[in-house]
């Protein structure tokens, strides 16, 4: 059984035996059954058979750490090491800031995993659902910082990213030395390096984690997290980024994430592109768009973008949850990388220049998917078809 099959099976098991009420739902034992299949996942991948019997050994154990104090040491670090002890915290103080369409998501997932969670943005009532499900409220970053061992942050552009961690109310006023900062934001590479070496100037770790995949996973808890920096500074913290997503990918040292990021998020706008464009190819040619829609998708020409942004082209919601203006943000840090590293982006520049022109339609707010109804709005002709979601789940 592959490593991803079997967190996944894991994670559904736990599940389901939650909604059916054979487990309790104290965070501690939920966080356990998480650990024990990123576990299996990361440190044992192909390199060993784990059958059916395994898996449910692994959710039984994590199933019977006592309700009254729960004891991490009750519970198997995989399922082919039992009497290794587990000698991670049971539960962090964490702060996240930064509660946009990403940053709730991956708070809620630090929350759900029974981390002590402190939370702060611009916008308070982006807290709210938060608050009511444990987090604690502070008024500003170095509010939040002085109450974390460490600090997550999930912000919109460079500058936000700078005000937030070095203003008189940021992060590092706040951050005790010792402590670590996180950033989940795509932000540009000489701006992560600066920070850091802002951070070690004070005796801060930092790693920079952006996630790939999309909203959607984001919520469930299973976006990709791309992590640059120490190597041991970012095993001390595993634990804290398989709360918020999988699979999470080492790719060297700090400013490696950046890269690696937007060479994802360039690609994922010229699948966009062409995704807008074969659908279209399939209307004027008189197909049936669902169908159309099967076709691209069990074949060669399938793309992740196609199978989920297109869904909400054809619904005409549009809505992915991640806009015009942070699609710009990442086309402009491509490239940037393509002039510094000397390499001609031929076919990027072309979408990058769609996208200028779909923010100028449009507005920099606007879902960044909208930039198909360039082409719908140029023809005349709509890509709508039923039994698509106005929103991905």
């Amino acid at each position: 059984m592959r490593s991803c099959h079997v967190r996944t099976t894991v994670r559904n098991s736990m599940r389901a035996r939650f909604h059916a009420g054979e487990v309790r739902p104290e965070a501690a034992v939920w966080a356990a059954a998480e650990r024990q299949a990123a576990h299996v996942s990361t440190t044992y991948i192909d390199s060993i058979s784990v059958g059916e019997a395994d898996l449910q050994r692994l959710v039984d154990a994590a199933l019977a750490t006592p309700p009254s104090a729960p004891s991490r040491e009750s519970v198997p670090d995989c399922v082919c090491c039992l009497s290794k002890p587990d000698t991670g915290a049971m539960s962090d103080a964490v702060g996240y800031i930064g509660l946009g369409h990403l940053g709730k998501y991956l708070a809620a997932s630090l929350l759900r995993a029974g981390h002590r969670v402190t939370v702060t943005d611009l916008n308070p009532a982006l807290a709210d659902a938060l608050i009511a499900s444990g987090a604690t409220w502070a008024a500003t970053a170095a509010e939040v910082a002085s109450a974390s061992d460490v600090v997550f942050t999930c912000l919109p552009s460079p500058r936000a990213v700078d005000a937030v961690v070095t203003g008189a109310d940021g992060v590092l006023a706040g951050l005790r030395r010792g402590r670590t900062w996180i950033d989940n934001s795509t932000n540009d590479r000489n701006e992560t390096l600066r920070l850091a070496g802002l951070c070690a100037e004070r005796g801060i770790n930092m790693l920079e984690c952006p996630v790939t995949g999309g909203v959607h996973k984001a919520a469930e808890g299973d976006i990709t997290v791309l992590v640059g920096g120490d190597q041991t500074v970012f095993e001390q913290h595993r634990h804290l980024l398989e709360a918020i997503g999988q699979p999470i990918l080492y790719m060297g040292p700090i400013g490696n994430a950046a890269i690696i990021k937007v060479i994802t998020n360039m690609l994922a706008f010229i699948h966009l592109v062409a995704a807008g464009e074969a659908l279209m190819l399939a209307k004027r040619g008189g197909l049936d768009l669902a169908a159309s829609f099967e076709a691209i998708r069990n074949s060669s020409g399938n793309s992740f973008v196609h199978e989920t942004e297109s869904q909400v082209i054809l619904n005409g919601s549009y809505n992915i949850g991640f806009t015009m203006d942070l699609a710009l943000k990442d086309l402009g840090f491509a490239s940037e990388f393509g002039r510094e590293f000397g390499v001609p982006l031929e076919v990027a520049a072309l979408v990058e220049a769609t996208f200028v022109r779909a923010k100028e339609a449009y507005g920099g707010g606007a879902w960044s998917s909208q930039v198909v109804k360039l082409l719908e709005d140029a023809l005349g002709t709509d890509l709508r078809a039923e039994g698509f979601p106005e929103m991905l789940q």
